[in-house]
């Protein structure tokens, strides 16, 4: 794990912010994720940060446009549902402030306990549907 220090960021640093954002960004263009799954464990692993850290570096992105260039894509293909979508972020909002309320007042490791339960929770559940669908295609 590098030695990540907060008040430099030298070249190597860089890189590897810059891979984390391109992986975590086809990521978020090919299915729809990246920033719990890429960028947060990759902050905690690669770069050193807390759990804690990591999360709230990961909703700082998630604040840029980021995601513009791909929903621009999606539009252009006509593959987005406007109003369903619109009624996710207005809930993605008050969920992300209850969310970070919660993870700032319990345990860190606690909470990088339940992160990877969810993430291994779903894999499984993605794992498993992909199975039963290859089988049903042949």
């Amino acid at each position: 794990m590098l030695t990540f220090n907060k008040k430099t960021m030298d070249s190597q640093t860089i890189l590897i912010l810059v891979t984390i954002g391109i992986l975590a960004g086809i990521l978020s263009g090919f299915v729809g994720v990246g920033g719990g799954i890429i960028i947060v464990p990759a902050l905690i692993y690669v770069l050193g940060m807390s759990q804690l850290e990591a999360q709230g570096t990961s909703l700082f992105v998630l604040l840029l446009p980021v995601g513009v260039l791909a929903v621009h894509n999606y539009y252009k293909s006509d593959q987005i549902n406007w109003k369903f979508g619109l009624v996710i972020s207005l809930a993605f909002v008050i969920g992300g402030f209850i969310g970070s309320k919660l993870a700032l007042r319990i345990s860190p490791s606690l909470v990088r306990v339940i992160f990877g339960a969810i993430m291994a929770i779903i894999s499984v559940k993605l794992i498993v549907s992909g199975i039963n669908t290859m089988s049903n295609e042949s």
